[in-house]
């Protein structure tokens, strides 16, 4: 009987890409070939570029789409094209011991920059800080996690949004890459569009529960899918960024787990707000991240590869390209715009 082959280990996952056996190289990925297939495993999608190519909706000879790195002048003029702008926006948190704490922001800036590339679409400046108490831990344990509080963080929404539709954007699209944002950000969207009649819409270019056009990409078996925090796909996207960024060295496969002074009747299986008690999720608590993964992950990183995290961001690209496709056939009448008629986020807890 032949010996069983042997998974390829973390250090090689990260340096090659298995496509080719060629050094992986920090931005390289976009380069190779979907069409070839990195591995049998993987699935020909509609949101393969190279099963449907996205359109170019703008070619302006900008150095870059995004909004810090054009002039003026530059925004005039594609305001007379398009009023459609991204957001990306994220955190900045503890992801376990072996990836960055840009982690989340760098989802968030890697969808919004390579749709912004394919198809002609501005994006902002990643907004990195975000809503993430839980993962602070107890003072002085340095995990170094920033945190907004709620008010700061929707004030600042709101003003960029306003911002924005101030200068004649009118097609507003958040690209969030941290899960913990959308418990607080109802308030901001909804006042956005109800002062200003702009379209308002918020997208979550990742997997929690549900894997979506990922389900064919990630290996991992019930109990380590979708490994959502720090686990395979994070640290597949990671790697795909900058393999420089993750220390593979320190990764650790974990679970998520009940806190134990619950006592044994509650059954905690991800970083989900609700919590399990006799089969059933009806209970939500305020839980600290640290409750119920002490590492800081949830799933097995040792399952990432580079390609799957370059599938992943080319996917959500090519999915937000499409949406902005039909968001622009959308009538959108904008008033009060301008920045002045705003009031601030005031009174929310």
């Amino acid at each position: 009987m032949a010996a069983p082959k042997k998974r390829a280990s973390a250090k090689a996952a990260r340096a090659q890409d298995p496509a080719s056996g060629k050094t992986w190289k920090p931005g390289a990925g976009e380069a190779w070939s979907e069409a070839s297939g990195p591995a049998a495993h993987v699935k020909p999608s509609h949101q393969d570029e190279a099963h449907a190519p996205r359109r170019k909706t703008l070619d302006l000879g900008f150095p870059s789409w995004c909004l810090g790195d054009v002039c003026a002048a530059d925004v005039k003029e594609y305001l007379r094209h398009s009023d459609t702008i991204l957001i990306p926006k994220a955190s900045l948190e503890q992801h376990g011991a072996h990836l960055p704490l840009f982690c989340d922001s760098i989802t968030a800036d890697e969808v919004a920059r390579r749709a912004g590339r394919k198809a002609g679409i501005l994006y902002t400046p990643t907004l990195w800080m975000g809503y993430s108490p839980q993962h602070l831990k107890a003072p002085g344990e340095g995990t170094g996690t920033i945190t907004l509080r709620v008010d700061t963080y929707l004030n600042l929404l709101y003003d960029i949004g306003r911002s924005l539709i101030h200068h004649g954007f009118r097609r507003l699209v958040f690209v969030n890459g941290h899960g913990s944002n959308v418990k607080v950000v109802d308030p901001v969207l909804r006042k956005l569009r109800s002062e200003t009649g702009a379209l308002i819409a918020y997208y979550r270019p990742y997997a929690e529960r549900y894997l979506g056009m990922l389900e064919d990409v990630l290996e991992g078996p019930v109990e380590e899918t979708p490994g959502w925090h720090a686990g395979e796909l994070e640290t597949s996207q990671c790697l795909c960024h900058d393999p420089r960024l993750v220390r593979m060295e320190r990764a650790v496969k974990d679970k998520a787990r009940a806190p134990a002074w619950l006592g044994s009747g509650w059954t905690k299986k991800d970083g989900m707000p609700d919590i399990e008690f006799q089969g059933y999720r009806y209970f939500d608590m305020p839980f600290e991240h640290g409750e119920f993964t002490e590492s800081g992950v949830m799933g097995n990183p040792h399952r990432a590869a580079a390609y799957k995290g370059e599938i992943a961001f080319n996917r959500f690209a090519n999915h937000l390209i499409d949406a902005v496709h039909e968001f622009e056939k959308v009538d959108v009448k904008v008033r009060n715009a301008d920045w002045t008629a705003g009031k601030t986020m005031g009174g929310t807890a």
